[in-house]
């Protein structure tokens, strides 16, 4: 049997998908806002975790000098938050 192994990256960001999927019923439920606001600071984090794990992995394409420039304009973006 063949088993394919999945893209890590593929993984959180459906997993991220599914939260904020979940933060939308809870809003539509009424739940009290700090449920709410626990679960924005965790997709948040979740974000940001998958935004420097996708950086890092594409750091040696996008060190070329054409893209360098871009690279820093999204790091800069990044790192406001």
């Amino acid at each position: 049997m063949n088993q394919k192994k999945k893209d890590p990256i593929a993984s959180s960001l459906s997993r991220i998908r599914g939260q904020v999927d979940g933060i939308a019923k809870m809003y539509e439920e009424q739940r009290p806002c700090i449920e709410i606001a626990r679960q924005l600071a965790a997709v948040r984090n979740s974000i940001s975790r998958v935004a420097r794990d996708i950086l890092t992995s594409e750091a040696t394409v996008c060190s070329s000098e054409s893209n360098r420039n871009q690279l820093n304009l999204v790091l800069k973006e990044l790192l406001r938050y």
